[in-house]
């Protein structure tokens, strides 16, 4: 019987690459893909994703695991598609997460288009999840063995289509058996560090990156309280994330909080800490993993943030891709840009962009 074929996303570091010698072990035909991502001018050395030592690492665990290896150019797609939405999320005042719409646009729809047209019957990653499939042949999305890693977040993007061809090995594993595993496969990639941050900011400050690419959001503008009173200046609303209280430079007999950004009017609206909670949210572009939108309201646990903890909330399907978040307590920085993500134990539901 011919090996089911299986492309596998690689990155350099240690989760992709065991994510390839798992997938080699358990006898699929592997094939390593690589994307080159844009960076700023001068800055090629230093993007978390594709750096040229990222890129010899996974040729070298390629080798190793005598696989074949394949860069694939991304560069003005993710430039034109990840870095703008970036800056179009921060021109609105929102607090944009491109991870998720990279997640959506680039490597589960551009590499794994690239992956088929190989003949691939599966394209895999090193992100901590996990599949299962369901009786009636959909597959489901759950949150991974370890919860310390667990990246269902940024995958609540997936359609039951693209889960239907992805496959997640490191999801069942904690993280230091999969250190350990690279150890005994003998990968190269056994102690590297974790990336971290967003790559093509290249380990730089989020601010910089706007001052030298978009400079005209950075505009000073008032500093008003929920009720209107002005307080003082900001030094443009990109520079502030809902729920930030330190740098305000303002003067309050209570700590004061950032409550909202109102881009049109390039306001920055703050207030106490019982004004930061929301009792409710709206989230638009929402993907629902089951392929199908609920029939009515339900109950669920709904992350808001990559690194907040979920809150209880009745979750309503509206019209046109958008939903209505009531949750049971207010949630603090509750913020535009982000997604809301929506759990019933560790399965993903779904999620949307909050607006």
């Amino acid at each position: 019987m011919t090996p089911q074929k299986v492309v596998v996303a690689m990155s350099g570091g240690v989760d992709s690459s065991v994510a390839a010698a798992l997938l080699k072990q358990q006898g699929y035909d592997v094939t390593g893909m690589m994307l080159r991502l844009w960076s700023e001018p001068g800055k090629e050395e230093s993007n978390r994703c594709c750096t040229p030592d990222a890129m010899a690492q996974a040729r070298r665990v390629a080798a190793r695991l005598d696989i074949p290896f394949y860069v694939v150019d991304a560069k003005d797609v993710f430039k034109e598609t990840v870095v703008q939405y970036f800056l179009d999320g921060y021109a609105r005042g929102e607090t944009p997460n491109p991870c998720l719409l990279c997640n959506r646009q680039i490597r589960w729809t551009f590499l794994l288009d690239h992956a088929l047209a190989l003949g691939a019957d599966y394209m895999a990653t090193g992100h901590y999840v996990r599949i299962q499939s369901a009786p009636d042949g959909t597959r489901k999305l759950y949150r991974a063995v370890d919860p310390s890693k667990d990246q269902s977040y940024v995958l609540h993007v997936l359609t039951q289509d693209k889960l239907q061809r992805a496959l997640f090995p490191v999801g069942d594993y904690p993280k230091p058996e999969i250190r350990a595993m690279a150890e005994s496969f003998g990968l190269s990639t056994a102690s590297r560090p974790d990336s971290q941050d967003l790559c093509f900011l290249a380990g730089d400050d989020y601010r910089n990156f706007l001052q030298r690419n978009a400079s005209e959001m950075l505009r000073e503008g008032e500093i008003i309280t929920t009720d209107g009173r002005s307080l003082g200046r900001h030094n443009g609303l990109a520079n502030y994330t809902i729920g930030q209280r330190k740098g305000l430079n303002i003067a309050s007999p209570v700590p004061l909080y950032v409550i909202t950004k109102q881009a049109l009017q390039n306001t920055l609206v703050v207030g106490t800490l019982d004004e930061l909670g929301f009792f409710e949210l709206t989230a638009r572009d929402v993907n629902w993993t089951s392929g199908r939108v609920p029939n009515g309201p339900f109950r669920a646990q709904v992350k808001i943030r990559y690194t907040a903890k979920e809150v209880e909330a009745l979750v309503s399907p509206l019209e046109g891709e958008l939903v209505s978040v009531k949750f049971d307590a207010p949630a603090r920085d509750v913020t535009a840009g982000q997604a809301a993500v929506f759990y019933q134990g560790d399965e993903v539901i779904g999620g949307g962009i909050i607006t």
